[in-house]
């Protein structure tokens, strides 16, 4: 399997909502919903994406951008105007159209929203608050193009299942913008390390099989650099060096495993790569905060 779709399923990444809003000038449409990402492409018309920090960024028909870390935001045409809470609004929804605003001029925005199971995977440190891809001539890059008039089909003139054709429709899109940006990418991240195919053969490796007693000379010679170059050039590509990139995933693969009350402590140790559960707990509290056993503890009482 190739490394982006073993991050996406080990992120445990799934689509939630997918909504066809049809807005009228004046309208503003706030998106804050804890561990919620969201998806918009403007099919037609403009609007600005406002992120909580101020940050005002101008979108045209054909942009798509995609908040990978969950940040909370508006969808404005004027900054004056009173905003409607946009996942609320589509939850209520019995339908996938929605038509929210003023009469003034018409924006077409597809939204959608989706879940990552595992908010403190490594992969997602040095993901950008905002990925945004740029259309051409009020047209989204054609693969784009493709999954929008799909969208529209279903929004439109979907029958039993639509809701469902959404989700996998958003799955393709999600997967192919990140695909698309991680080639265009120049912020440190794992999207930046797979433009390295040195890096990215290391990282493949790591997630192919964090257990193993990986040490730096075996990750070097996996990617095919001697110890000191690999060690540079993975933590400038990745933003951390190779063996925190590691625990930081052992570490994570424990924190779900140990969510499941038949694995011992010791079988967990073992499956991410320690010989002895007193040796994994040390770890684990030393990165975590907490011991394995107040862990799970914690999760069940969540749960």
């Amino acid at each position: 399997m190739d490394l982006l779709s073993s991050v996406l399923r080990e992120l445990r990444f799934s689509s939630a909502a997918y909504r066809w809003l049809e807005l009228g000038s004046p309208f503003s449409v706030d998106f804050d919903r804890a561990g919620l990402r969201g998806v918009h492409i403007i099919a037609e018309g403009r609007c600005e994406l406002v992120l909580r920090d101020g940050t005002v960024r101008g979108l045209t028909a054909g942009d798509v951008v995609i908040l990978p870390r969950g940040d909370s935001h508006l969808l404005r045409s004027a900054p004056s105007t009173v905003a409607v809470p946009g996942y609320d609004a589509a939850v209520h929804s019995p339908e996938p159209r929605l038509t929210l605003g003023g009469t003034g001029e018409r924006t077409v925005v597809v939204c959608g929203a989706f879940v990552i199971g595992e908010p403190d995977h490594p992969a997602l440190r040095g993901l950008p608050a905002v990925i945004q891809l740029p259309g051409t001539d009020g047209r989204p890059p054609a693969w784009v193009a493709a999954l929008v008039e799909a969208l529209r089909a279903e929004a439109f003139d979907g029958g039993p299942g639509s809701e469902l054709v959404m989700a996998r429709l958003s799955d393709a899109l999600l997967v192919r913008a990140l695909r698309h940006h991680s080639g265009t990418v120049g912020q440190q991240g794992w999207l930046a390390g797979l433009r390295d195919p040195c890096v990215a053969a290391a990282l493949q490796a790591i997630h192919n099989d964090p257990a193993h007693p990986w040490t730096l000379p075996a990750l070097a010679a996996t990617a095919g650099l001697s110890r000191a170059a690999f060690a540079a050039r993975f933590t400038e590509r990745v933003g951390r060096p190779a063996m925190r990139y590691l625990l930081a995933l052992r570490m994570q693969r424990a924190r779900t495993l140990l969510r499941d009350d038949r694995a011992t402590v010791a079988a967990v140790a073992g499956q991410v790569g320690y010989g002895s559960d007193v040796a994994f707990a040390a770890a684990f509290k030393r990165e975590v905060g907490m011991s394995p056993g107040a862990y799970r503890r914690g999760q069940n009482a969540v749960a």
